[in-house]
């Protein structure tokens, strides 16, 4: 026997109150998957009130929690005193086929305990980019993340992962704070991603010369406001970063990557990071060629084509050095 939308709602609804009686009788569920549980015998329960003997169905690692026909339950509980939290990952890689309609059900185990249900996709109020991302959910929320996309949770659950990540992106980018920038880049699942954070973060004085040189180019060509005066705070911070979040190397010292004598040759004084960046110029020409295209629409906001990259990268290091011109000095047999 099948039941439309407005039946499993009422359904929720009293699933809830019996639950809020269950904890607020004390009765504890200390583990996820014990109110997971309890949660699917309710439904369960009175779905047999109704004269439908059905059983729930539950996959390991799948999402929802809960599948019953074409309708999906999330199940999540917090001991906070809140109705917020962190919900699955934006490409729901491991969602379940044919369902139509997802609500979560939530119980708040701080405070006044209670339970409560509400729309998945209504609910669903921001996402997380610190990792691979994530939605945050909460219930009562006035405003959901897509209703600032301008598609509904439904359509959006059922695009690719390439078409997702673009309103994933302009939402991120909205939010970064002056100096901040996104370390993700690619439109796949976690189980697909290319890169992240790696586990065993390398030091940049521990990698071998070649290693140095090439990964200095890169930072290089990404971030020329490193050409900078000396004066001017902050002028390696995007290349360090780059360093530190695309490719998990952590440079101590700023001014090992391009103003050390070790990096400018043996002569002393005048412009360190002039002789440092002319040193690399085959390097940086190589950066040019390979680096995905995101990452010059991430540093510089276009990503120009291949054969165009040195010369707009010269362009934006003219206009960021004092003192000298690396137009003047960099990349003559290039444009020869």
């Amino acid at each position: 026997m099948a039941i439309n939308q407005n039946t499993f709602e009422s359904i929720l609804s009293a699933a809830c109150d019996m639950l809020t009686a269950d904890v607020k009788r004390n009765e504890e569920f200390h583990k996820a998957n014990e109110f997971e549980d309890r949660v699917r015998q309710v439904v369960q329960s009175l779905l047999a009130e109704r004269g439908i003997e059905a059983k729930l169905t539950s996959v390991v690692q799948s999402f929802p929690d809960i599948v019953f026909e074409n309708f999906g339950v999330e199940v999540k509980a917090t001991e906070s005193d809140s109705w917020r939290c962190i919900a699955n990952s934006v490409s729901e890689g491991q969602r379940v086929a044919g369902i139509d309609k997802i609500f979560v059900v939530y119980g708040k185990m701080g405070g006044k305990p209670e339970v409560r249900w509400a729309d998945y996709g209504k609910s669903v109020m921001h996402v997380r980019t610190s990792h691979v991302p994530r939605f945050e959910i909460e219930i009562g929320t006035s405003k959901s993340l897509f209703d600032e996309f301008g598609i509904s949770y439904e359509t959006f659950a059922a695009l690719p992962m390439e078409e997702k990540m673009p309103f994933v992106r302009r939402y991120a980018k909205g939010r970064l704070k002056e100096g901040e920038r996104l370390w993700w880049l690619e439109d796949k699942s976690e189980d697909q991603q290319e890169h992240s954070l790696p586990l065993n973060v390398r030091i940049y004085m521990d990698l071998s010369t070649e290693e140095k040189r090439q990964y200095r180019a890169e930072a290089a060509l990404l971030c020329p406001q490193i050409v900078k005066g000396g004066g001017y705070r902050g002028k390696y911070s995007d290349a360090v970063s780059y360093l530190m979040t695309y490719r998990g190397i952590l440079c101590p010292q700023a001014r090992d990557l391009f103003s050390a004598g070790s990096v400018a040759g043996k002569a002393r004084g005048g412009n360190y990071v002039q002789r440092a960046l002319i040193g690399i110029q085959n390097e940086i020409q190589v950066a040019a060629q390979q680096l995905d295209e995101k990452l010059f629409e991430e540093y510089w906001g276009k990503a120009p084509p291949k054969n165009q990259r040195i010369k707009y990268w010269l362009a934006l290091a003219d206009g960021y050095a004092k003192g000298w011109k690396p137009s003047d000095c960099m990349f003559l047999d290039a444009r020869s």
